[in-house]
């Protein structure tokens, strides 16, 4: 069963922009596109760069060290020098206003 973890309140995160958290051992990174959420591994798979220090353009993060792109939706490596994809995780907004993340055991 995955594990919730509350983030903060919606209004915290502001649109099209991503912010980091370390939960459990785990860097991840949380992005705001057209009022929906979505959460990926903020470590690049290719040289381990901090994604959150990247760009944000729609739903693609691009890496700051070597600009491989992500797919924010889906983790998906778009554009090498990536190969490998992010690992993605589910988020939801309860009736509170709070952001909530569920990680797997």
């Amino acid at each position: 069963m995955p594990k919730s973890v509350k983030l903060g309140p919606a209004a915290d995160f502001p649109n099209n922009a991503c912010h980091s958290f370390n939960i459990e051992g785990r860097r991840i990174a949380i992005y705001r596109v057209a009022d929906q959420f979505f959460a990926t591994d903020a470590i690049c798979t290719h040289a381990e760069a901090d994604l959150t220090h990247g760009t944000l353009e729609g739903y693609r993060i691009i890496c700051p060290l070597h600009f491989a792109e992500f797919d924010i939706r889906t983790g998906e490596a778009l554009t090498a020098p990536a190969y490998t994809d992010l690992e993605i995780y589910a988020l939801r907004v309860d009736e509170e206003g709070w952001v909530w993340i569920d990680l797997p055991d």
